[in-house]
């Protein structure tokens, strides 16, 4: 027993960054990246704002984080699953889009694109970090992809760039015209945090449950870009 209490310290020690990347997350999602403070981060996460700091040394390095953690490496996973995919260029982006919706677009993450579109003109460092790691590494991935198609001859000879806007498109509008307005709702009208709330509170269950209703219109938008580059092939 005695060498219990250490070992049980220093797996809690090992999970602390994730903790804090989701109260971070929790937050962002919730206030913005302007009203986010990082002393409510470190009492969400139940540390103190000095541990906080040992991790995380200011609230742009947090974001930075929270950015990494969660979408960078997803689309890391979608170019190491580019490379070793065998199947054809539409099954590809198919499972790119199925990846990316369970990874972030059916989750709380999705409200970081909203976010960065409100706020981007007070954090310009901060937006462009985002397109640096987020944006333009996404736009790689796919017209990756979709050059594959086109060399395989299963995509007509469509200009590749504008192929990957009209994909990335799906994901712009529904940030814009499904999530924001939802989010901004609720912030507008909720005093409090969500965090605060208790589990099955009306208004946190509907914050939690924000992309669910609309997955039909990100289904919709993507399959009719993809439906673009494949129609012409049977000619």
């Amino acid at each position: 027993m005695a060498g219990l209490a250490p070992r049980l310290r220093q797996r809690r020690k090992a999970a602390r960054p994730q903790e804090l990347l989701e109260a971070a997350l929790t937050l962002f999602v919730e206030k913005g990246l302007a009203a986010t403070r990082t002393d409510d981060v470190a009492r969400l996460a139940g540390v103190s704002k000095g541990t906080l700091y040992l991790y995380y040394p200011s609230k742009d390095a947090l974001f930075k984080a929270v950015v990494h953690h969660y979408l960078v490496q997803v689309i890391s996973e979608g170019t190491d699953l580019l490379d070793q995919f065998e199947g054809s260029a539409a099954e590809l982006l198919r499972l790119l889009m199925q990846t990316w919706w369970t990874r972030v677009g059916a989750e709380k993450v999705a409200g970081l694109v909203p976010l960065i579109m409100a706020e981007s003109a007070h954090f310009p460092e901060l937006a462009q970090f985002y397109v640096d790691q987020v944006i333009d590494p996404s736009r790689r991935l796919l017209g990756r992809a979709i050059q594959r198609g086109i060399d395989r001859g299963e995509f007509r000879g469509v200009d590749v760039h504008m192929a990957v806007l009209a994909l990335m498109v799906a994901v712009s509008t529904y940030s814009a015209v499904v999530i924001k307005p939802k989010i901004d709702h609720i912030r507008n009208t909720t005093p409090q945090t969500m965090a605060s709330l208790p589990a099955d509170h009306p208004i946190r269950k509907e914050f939690g449950m924000l992309h669910g209703p609309s997955n039909a219109l990100m289904l919709v938008a993507f399959s009719g870009a993809l439906f673009m580059l494949w129609a012409d092939t049977k000619e």
